[in-house]
């Protein structure tokens, strides 16, 4: 895998940062974007500490939600890496929890542009590249709330749903071309957006999975770094589950 290029939106912190992590240390250059440039910064120092055979690691200030940024940051990182072999869609939010009739609007509209509207153009320029260069593997960020319904999560579950039906949809249209498209689904990881609605304490969480606790970006980077490998070679269209048994029940 050494000189292959990867692109990571949201890789500056959490599940991003700990999948760029993997792939550094695997060769494999890494782009990873977010809007803030400090935490950029700061990841980049972290990642290429653990980075092997020359990989090398950029920063590329992003906003996913708007198009043409998206488009530009496809543009940057070939132009300077050359190709664009892998790609993680991991930029999300999650804002308000509240049953439809309670919900804000304008919060929901945040969550549609970020993980509806910034995966799809993400998908739409990467899939244009991979194409250009005869192939390409591409993992989107679901969750076990786009497999299921959640109570007071109805706007934001809607929207991982949305991020099932464009990878299952978009994979099939471009598997023949050499290019594999699937997602994980995690169940509650201990990132900074879980963190911002439990505080302290887990134990409601975890007691919803069977493994009983959540689980960590570790865990999931592990699960998407197989998808982007030629060990996934077969696998198209997979939304695989990585969430200590909570589908299973």
């Amino acid at each position: 895998m050494t000189n292959q290029v990867a692109l990571i939106t949201g890789g500056a912190s959490g599940i991003g940062k700990a999948t760029a992590k993997k792939l550094v240390a695997k060769g494999i250059n890494v782009a990873i974007s977010g809007r803030r440039v400090d935490v950029g910064n700061q990841a980049v120092v972290e990642i290429e500490a653990v980075a092997t055979d020359g990989a090398q690691v950029r920063f590329i200030r992003n906003d996913v939600t708007d198009e043409a940024a998206m488009k530009a940051l496809i543009e940057q990182v070939v132009g300077e890496f050359g190709r664009l072999d892998m790609a993680v869609n991991n930029a999300g939010v999650y804002n308000e929890a509240a049953t439809i009739d309670l919900s804000d609007t304008d919060k929901f509209r945040d969550m549609i542009d970020t993980n509806v509207l910034g995966l799809y153009y993400g998908m739409k320029y990467q899939i244009a590249q991979m194409k250009r260069q005869g192939g390409g593997a591409i993992v989107n960020l679901a969750s076990i709330a786009g497999l299921n319904g959640v109570p007071w999560t109805g706007t934001y579950v809607s929207t991982k749903h949305a991020v099932v039906g464009l990878t299952k949809s978009s994979a099939l249209d471009h598997a023949a071309e050499g290019i594999r498209i699937n997602a994980v689904a995690p169940g509650a990881i201990r990132t900074n957006i879980i963190a911002q609605q439990i505080d302290a304490d887990e134990s409601g969480l975890a007691a919803m999975h069977p493994i009983g606790r959540i689980g960590t970006p570790d865990e999931i980077a592990n699960g998407i770094c197989w998808l982007l490998s030629d060990e996934a070679s077969f696998v198209v269209g997979h939304i695989l589950n990585i969430d200590g048994g909570f589908q299973a029940k």
